[in-house]
């Protein structure tokens, strides 16, 4: 069993890496064997790099809106060629997460904040983690090392080595 395919047939290896991979974007933080914690740090970097990348990729277009039965202008901001690509390919890979209620928060303000958000995770990888990692690479020097590893202790049972992944 060679640690790079994880003792899984190709489907089900992919799968529980897309799982994982979009665990950790959407928690920051995950724990399993130290081998799937290095194929999900490192998917998870090529991932992050390409919305840093092309996070800024934006086009304003104006369009024409019928408000009240008269037609108005407005100005509306799309994903350019670049960041569209990027978004279709995150969007090919990770599995999508529901925007949960904070607690003791309002369903009208809920509404409002998931108001025209239909892929939260994609929102949450182009509109929180790039702009963050973009920042830190400027002030670094350079671009990666967005997740660690750290090995723990070995699980109970199978004596598996255990290894937290989580987001810097």
């Amino acid at each position: 069993m060679a640690n790079d395919k994880l003792g899984r047939p190709s489907k089900e290896r992919l799968a529980v890496l897309r799982n994982q991979v979009s665990y950790l974007l959407w928690y920051g933080k995950l724990e399993t064997t130290v081998a799937k914690a290095k194929a999900v740090a490192s998917k998870t970097e090529k991932l992050l790099t390409l919305a840093i990348n092309t996070y800024q990729d934006n086009v304003t277009v104006k369009k024409t809106v019928a408000v009240d039965g008269k037609k108005v202008e407005k100005e509306v901001v799309n994903d350019g060629v670049k960041k569209l690509n990027a978004r279709r390919k995150l969007m090919a890979f990770l599995y999508d997460f529901d925007e949960q209620r904070e607690p003791k928060e309002s369903l009208a303000n809920f509404k409002a904040r998931t108001d025209g958000v239909n892929h939260p995770l994609i929102e949450k990888v182009f509109n929180v983690y790039a702009p963050k990692y973009a920042e830190r690479a400027k002030e670094v020097g350079n671009f990666g090392g967005y997740t660690r590893v750290i090995k723990t202790k070995a699980r109970r049972g199978d004596a598996a080595e255990l290894a937290i992944v989580e987001l810097i």
